[in-house]
């Protein structure tokens, strides 16, 4: 892969390997192609996904679909007040051996899967969803002092509702940052939503076809880690982070007026993957500023923070990301 020629050749299979998975995911989801997108995105780069919506919109088919379109162990777990971190990671069981003695068992949880479905993720109290936190950062799982390896590739995709709405805790920061990128899902359009009625009151059971394997996955993984990045391209991405970061050097003004606290150095791990990504689909091996701009809204929504003056006048994250991004010039 390092020469030329095959890079081009991997490249070029890499999109097509793309296209085909999200061609399988459409067979069942009515549009949103830019959250599919992101999705497979998510599982070509390693990192967790995140999305965000109401009720009903898809978001737990749309992973349902994904798993369906890949040759890879999947579980779904139904975040719920009462779940408790056993039920996540697993418990040690009494057993008995065929000697008659008892002794301690692993049990393994609903985590120890390639793809971990976590529906309703904010539903579930912040101790339940910090089990999942050694898993998501270690790819591995701690019980009774012992540690089981997780199968790679391993990837945790999660659905949470609007923190406005009822019975819903708001995720530790500390996991949210370990999500690659945050996606919301908005209602569908009228054309859309007729098609979505046309595949679902109708007597017709698309579904999705398996077109990729975890071994064709890993290799896509090294792939998007050999596009090249300028040094130039790569300032521009460094200082977009810093300029998040309130009464910093680099803090923008709009930071300052509604930032608590900005992103971390993995934002700008995340806005450097993700925008490799884009720059193999856009059939180039480099990545461009405007890579870095298309991904800025996904990476860096979940990692920073209102301070007061922002949550009372309604500001949205995005917003000030927006904001940011005209305000960062491209070369100093």
């Amino acid at each position: 892969m390092s020469q030329v020629p095959e890079f081009v050749k991997y490249a070029a299979e890499f999109r097509k390997d793309f296209e085909k998975l999200a061609t399988e995911i459409g067979k069942i989801i009515v549009g949103n192609r830019e959250i599919i997108d992101g999705v497979i995105t998510s599982l070509f780069v390693g990192g967790h996904c995140l999305l965000e919506g109401v009720p009903g919109l898809g978001k737990t088919l749309l992973i349902r679909s994904l798993s369906e379109a890949l040759s890879l162990d999947f579980r779904r777990i139904q975040f719920t007040p009462d779940l408790m971190p056993a039920d996540i990671v697993g418990t040690n069981m009494v057993s008995e051996t065929p000697e008659g003695k008892r002794e301690f068992q692993f049990q393994r949880g609903p985590v120890f899967a390639n793809i971990c479905l976590a529906d309703e993720i904010n539903r579930a109290t912040p101790k339940t969803q910090s089990a999942l936190l050694e898993a998501m950062q270690e790819k591995s799982v701690t019980v009774g002092g012992t540690t089981h390896k997780l199968t790679e590739p391993f990837l945790v995709m999660a659905t949470q509702n609007p923190l406005e709405m009822e019975g819903t805790y708001p995720l530790p920061e500390a996991q949210l940052d370990r999500f690659l990128v945050k996606l919301i899902v908005h209602y569908a359009s009228l054309d859309e939503l007729m098609e979505i009625l046309d595949r679902t009151t109708a007597n017709i059971s698309p579904h999705a076809d398996k077109v990729l394997d975890a071994s064709r996955i890993l290799n896509w993984r090294k792939l998007v880690k050999q596009v090249v990045v300028a040094p130039h391209v790569k300032n521009f991405a460094a200082r977009l982070i810093l300029s998040t970061h309130p009464a910093g050097e680099y803090a923008a003004p709009v930071t300052n007026q509604y930032i608590r606290y900005g992103s971390s150095p993995r934002g700008a791990q995340a806005l450097i993957l993700v925008s490799k990504v884009k720059a193999l689909l856009n059939e180039r091996f480099n990545v461009s500023f405007d890579d870095i701009r298309a991904s800025a809204l996904s990476c860096l929504r979940h990692r920073m923070i209102l301070n007061f003056e922002g949550e009372a006048e309604g500001i949205s994250t995005d917003k000030v990301i927006e904001e940011i991004l005209d305000s960062v010039p491209q070369t100093v």
